[in-house]
């Protein structure tokens, strides 16, 4: 019989304290398509945020090409201007993979290894967006400050991206025991 998910009192889901309660934050008795559901669940919840994001961003990007002063920019700013879109693209179809991924697969019992490669395609599409912002960033910046500080100001903006998106993440795994990564 498959083990049912209990919660860190011992008691399972339904209320059922059935067995004896574990201590406090000692994870979770699951069966692996009863993690996989959570971890999709989760998964789900985090491309909604980083999808809405992306989809603005890469929209505004889309109607610069359309403004006036496009014909204004420089060559160099132009050549940011598509490597920018290009990032964009390539950060919304990463993003919205496992999407595809999900409903292309769905039924095939494949849900543990579906979460593994939707996983890894959104943190694929979270480096992208660091590149998409970074271009954008510097895009942007190259035209509002004349000075030539555009390329400190976005790699400032670029430490703390990913010292928010992957350092502190990484150090938090890095500090927990092996029993807490689930």
């Amino acid at each position: 019989m498959a083990q049912r998910e209990r919660y860190d009192d011992g008691a399972a889901p339904d209320g059922d304290g059935g067995g004896s309660p574990r201590p406090a934050g000692t994870g979770r008795n699951e069966t692996p398509e009863e993690r996989a559901d959570r971890r999709w669940g989760d998964l789900l919840q985090e491309l909604r945020v980083a999808q809405t994001g992306v989809q603005i961003l890469f929209g505004f990007l889309l109607t610069v090409v359309f403004q006036n002063r496009f014909t204004d920019l420089s060559d160099t700013d132009r050549h940011i201007y598509v490597v920018t879109v290009v990032l964009g693209a390539a950060t919304t179809g990463a993003l919205i993979g496992p999407v595809s991924m999900h409903r292309l697969l769905t039924g095939r019992r494949l849900k543990p290894e579906t979460v593994i490669w939707a996983s890894r395609l959104t943190v694929l599409g979270l480096v992208l967006l660091l590149c998409t912002m970074a271009s954008s960033l510097l895009l942007v910046l190259r035209v509002a400050v004349v000075d030539g500080a555009a390329a400190w100001l976005v790699a400032g903006m670029v430490v703390w991206f990913a010292l928010c998106w992957f350092v502190l993440p990484m150090w938090a795994r890095h500090r927990s025991g092996p029993e807490d990564r689930v």
